[in-house]
């Protein structure tokens, strides 16, 4: 086999992969600009999909809400 040339890696092989400080996905508190994202950490399909949301949503309100994907 041929020799790869690799660049030197970013971390150490021991890093643990869940790093403190170390950000999640959604930012908290911009939900008027992230579309489906609620106030008490619920989602509705309005976070996935774009496409007819609401028939994506529960049936009825005693129901989970379930988003797609």
């Amino acid at each position: 086999m041929a020799e790869i040339k690799v660049g030197k890696p970013h971390v150490k092989p021991d890093t643990p992969s869940h790093t403190k400080g170390v950000p999640q996905g959604n930012a908290k508190g911009n939900y008027k600009k992230q579309t489906g994202h609620h106030k008490d950490g619920t989602a509705d399909a309005r976070r996935s999909t774009g496409i007819s949301p609401k028939k994506h949503d529960a049936i009825l309100p005693i129901m989970p809400n379930l988003p797609p994907g």
